[in-house]
């Protein structure tokens, strides 16, 4: 579900109709948009790399890096089977471990996620009304608009030159400057 920019906007930019594209087809583009996004963007997160349930109501879950979580926090799971949504932390076994409040939890020893999970202390909503952050969003799903409409991804000019491919590598270097103060420093590489 889009959190930054809602349908009826990128609509709007895109200048099409409702009856061409439903609010269900623009939400698969935004939310494509804000994962791709998102990813780079600070917020407190670990990815998950195993998962245990000792009970029907516990589940351990294992951090690749350490969760700084505390008792009582709410964090939101995503990419585990059964546990996606927010939960509560309910113990802390150790800087990488940490239990959740589940319900119907079927018992099982460590399981590897595959591929990796999240557990996120806050999520993109942290970013309404973040206006650079949610024109990055909008840039990017009018990519991914346009690239699902065009011939190979590839938009054509009035004289059919062939425009760059706009799915590649630099799509979010584009946007880079517009994200500039958000951009979590642990998410670049080199």
């Amino acid at each position: 579900m889009p959190v930054l920019v809602s349908a009826a906007e990128l609509r709007a930019v895109l200048g099409v109709s409702s009856s061409l594209y439903n609010d269900a087809a623009l939400e698969a583009i935004i939310d494509t948009a804000e994962d791709a996004i998102g990813d780079f963007l600070i917020q407190w997160k670990v990815d998950l790399d195993l998962e245990k349930s000792d009970s029907a109501t516990r589940t351990h879950l294992r951090s690749t890096a350490p969760h700084n979580f505390y008792v009582g926090q709410t964090v939101t799971i995503s990419g585990v089977t059964g546990h996606n949504g927010s939960k509560v932390v309910e113990e802390i076994v150790d800087s990488y471990v940490f239990v959740i409040t589940t319900t119907g939890a079927t018992v099982h020893d460590y399981r590897s996620i595959i591929p990796n999970g999240r557990a996120a202390a806050n999520t993109l909503s942290q970013y309404n009304n973040v206006r650079a952050v949610e024109e990055a969003v909008l840039q990017i799903a009018i990519d991914v608009f346009q690239s699902r409409l065009s011939v190979s991804g590839t938009s054509q000019a009035l004289d059919f030159t062939p425009a760059p491919y706009r799915m590649g590598r630099t799509l979010l270097y584009k946007v880079t400057g517009l994200i500039s103060k958000y951009i979590d420093s642990n998410s670049q590489v080199g």
